[in-house]
């Protein structure tokens, strides 16, 4: 005979972001793929961002789209390295889905090359996408965020941005850029809401954290030698390399309702490379 207790045990409990939308930068592969995933098994609605030279757009969405029936799933084009773009694709997304609840900042490049040969331009487009892109999405999404009360922007940062790396100057500047980003406007975003009549404290509230991966299995080391990828899983202290879905799994936790206690926090997923 069945309970009316155990009934209710095994009731599926509700995802950390139920009902939500989630915009993610970057969003159609590597780490932004596993991060959609992962909001829509936590019970939200996914808008992921991508550039035109994706190739993995069409089966990004057809596989999102079977396999998240219950969810609706959009993709939107535009280049995070220009403001106007940034503007228009958060625009876009909330005329489909009403709404931005979370933004994950994912979206970012790299062009190697040592100090004494990066050109201008391999320094300004890093910049733009890995840093001024973040800014503006963070910028149109705070706006929209403050006037609704509440809101939940996460920023993917790299443990090269604390570390730095020989050839990456442009990225561990950009990367780094991102901690200073986060913190300040964790502060600010605080002071617009009570400024807008809605006190902190009230709620879910508004946050901004980061997550600075490690070496991620992924895309972006598909091209690094495996001598190189074996001197660096020696300097891992866990002894491999992540897996996305590791990274996945802190930016959910940074996007729930639970955790409106935590802002203007970086959050190293790293194997304990910077201990």
């Amino acid at each position: 005979m069945t309970t009316v207790g155990s009934q209710q045990a095994r009731r599926p409990r509700p995802g950390q972001v139920e009902g939500r939308v989630a915009l993610v930068t970057g969003g159609t592969r590597g780490i932004g793929a596993a991060i959609c995933r992962a909001l829509a098994d936590e019970g939200a609605d996914v808008a992921a961002g991508y550039w035109r030279d994706d190739e993995d757009v069409e089966k990004f969405l057809t596989a999102m789209t079977a396999d998240y029936q219950g969810r609706r799933i959009t993709v939107h084009e535009g280049n995070i390295g220009h403001a106007d773009d940034c503007r228009r694709v958060l625009g876009e997304v909330i005329d489909r889905h009403g709404r931005v609840d979370i933004l994950v900042n994912n979206a970012g490049i790299t062009i190697d090359r040592t100090v004494a040969k990066m050109t201008d331009d391999e320094w300004h487009k890093v910049i733009a996408v890995n840093l001024s892109g973040a800014f503006f999405m963070a910028q149109a999404a705070a706006r929209h965020m403050v006037t609704r009360g509440t809101g939940r922007i996460v920023n993917v940062s790299s443990v090269i941005g604390e570390t730095g790396n020989i050839g990456q100057v442009n990225y561990a500047a950009s990367k780094s850029g991102l901690f200073g980003l986060t913190k300040s406007l964790a502060r600010e975003v605080i002071f617009e809401i009570s400024r807008a009549g809605r006190p902190a404290g009230d709620g879910i509230g508004l946050t901004v954290n980061t997550v600075t991966p490690g070496f991620i299995d992924t895309g972006m080391l598909a091209t690094v030698p495996d001598k190189v990828l074996d001197r660096l899983r020696t300097q891992i202290p866990v002894g491999r390399l992540g897996a996305p879905e590791e990274i996945a799994r802190v930016v959910c936790f940074l996007a729930a309702d639970a955790s409106s206690y935590i802002t203007g926090q970086i959050w190293a997923v790293n194997g304990g490379l910077d201990m």
